[in-house]
């Protein structure tokens, strides 16, 4: 195992996860070239440097707008060299989403299930040696379980009262598994 590099900055809090500007240098550090998709990309500043984007409400200009699940098995059989993977860091944030636009939610969008699925499908379109770049309040990523190794973690403490840390990982493709 290969040394993890753990980062802690302070920032303001901001509704995109991009925009916080610790979050938006550690992303300048890796996603200045390659082959990159976003399966949230609401109003990320790396909307241009991403292939492929999706957001579910359609108003958000993307590639396509559809439920990230979708997005990505659409892109089957594809190579990237990395995802961008900031959802919606909990239920209720999924729930803010789905109601936003007028969609029905189900149950299995507030079950943790939500962010297995979508991991495992970005997994299977990470080339070896690309990167997951993921997006959270814990340390979860994408983890061994799925071929990756964490290289990288970088927490941000937000000013203003009693706030939750926003959490990046950066983990790398070292291993094809093949899961069900």
């Amino acid at each position: 195992m290969s040394t993890i590099r753990i980062d802690r900055a302070e920032s303001f809090p901001h509704s995109c996860t991009f925009k916080i500007k610790p979050v938006k240098a550690l992303i300048e550090d890796y996603i200045h070239d390659g082959y990159w998709i976003d399966p949230f990309v609401r109003e990320s500043v790396f909307k241009n440097i991403c292939v492929y984007t999706n957001d579910l409400n359609p108003e958000i200009e993307a590639t396509i707008n559809v439920d990230a699940l979708d997005f990505l098995t659409s892109l089957e059989g594809r190579r990237f060299d990395g995802v961008l993977f900031d959802p919606p860091f909990s239920p209720t944030q999924i729930k803010r989403a789905y109601d936003g636009i007028g969609k029905k939610l189900l149950a299995e969008h507030t079950q943790s299930c939500f962010y297995s699925k979508r991991k495992d499908a970005a997994t299977k379109l990470i080339k070896i040696g690309g990167l997951a770049i993921c997006c959270g309040w814990n340390s979860h990523g994408f983890g061994k379980s799925r071929g990756f190794e964490l290289e990288r973690v970088l927490i941000v403490s937000h000013y203003g009262g009693n706030r939750n840390d926003t959490i990046i990982t950066v983990e790398r493709k070292i291993k094809h598994i093949e899961k069900n």
